[in-house]
């Protein structure tokens, strides 16, 4: 008995190392995602660029900057919530870093127009960047490029961050979505109806425009 247990003592030490670099691990790795929240106008082509980005891990259109606690689509659009239509960006800083990210999110928007974005006017559909403490000054270096980058004045607003609130599950992933919808086009799929409003909104075009060659996104 005694040398079975002392030929069991080797294997046991490595079972108890394993499970303690697992129980040790599974936090850490559970702590590495960070979160970033921007306002470029249409939440749907925001969530759409950013999760073509490397080291992002998931992008959920939503709503922040206003005073109603989780608010229905409906009523952001009919204004009086002061919410900006915004998407929170899940995203792995071992991979991508914050100021990479607001450097991508200031060449795929139009951040000179403070009354909206593209064919979307209105306060809901504003630029803004939602940032923590540690962010801020990140988020104001990079408006600070941008703006020397363009030779005029950036609108976007760097506000302190606040709740976010997920917009219906019917607006998630809508840009790739093979659900049906009706349009003046007739059926079409979310995706395709996504890749019509894109086009015919001129998002695309107005940022080639401002940016050129650094536009990241223009005809995603």
């Amino acid at each position: 008995m005694r040398i079975a247990l002392e030929t069991l003592k080797p294997a046991i030490l490595v079972i108890a190392i394993a499970l303690g670099f697992v129980v040790h691990s599974a936090p850490a790795r559970a702590a590495a995602s960070e979160t970033a929240i921007f306002a470029g106008g249409c939440f749907w082509c925001v969530e759409a660029d950013f999760e073509k980005v490397k080291g992002v891990t998931g992008a959920i259109s939503g709503f922040a900057g206003g005073t109603v606690e989780n608010p229905s689509y409906k009523q952001v659009v009919r204004g009086g919530t002061g919410h900006y239509e915004a998407v929170e960006i899940t995203y792995d800083p071992a991979v991508v870093s914050y100021d990479q990210l607001v450097h991508l999110f200031f060449r795929s928007v139009d951040p000179t127009d403070g009354g909206g974005q593209f064919c979307d006017r209105g306060a809901s559909y504003r630029t803004a960047i939602f940032a923590t403490a540690a962010q801020r000054p990140v988020a104001e270096a990079a408006k600070a490029e941008a703006e020397a980058e363009l030779g005029q004045p950036v609108i976007t607003e760097i506000q302190a961050a606040v709740p976010f609130y997920p917009a219906e599950d019917y607006h998630q992933g809508y840009y790739k979505s093979g659900d049906l919808i009706l349009t003046r086009f007739g059926p079409k799929s979310k995706a395709d109806a996504y890749k019509l409003y894109r086009n015919a909104c001129g998002r695309d075009q107005r940022v080639k425009a401002l940016w050129g060659a650094d536009a990241p996104f223009a005809g995603g």
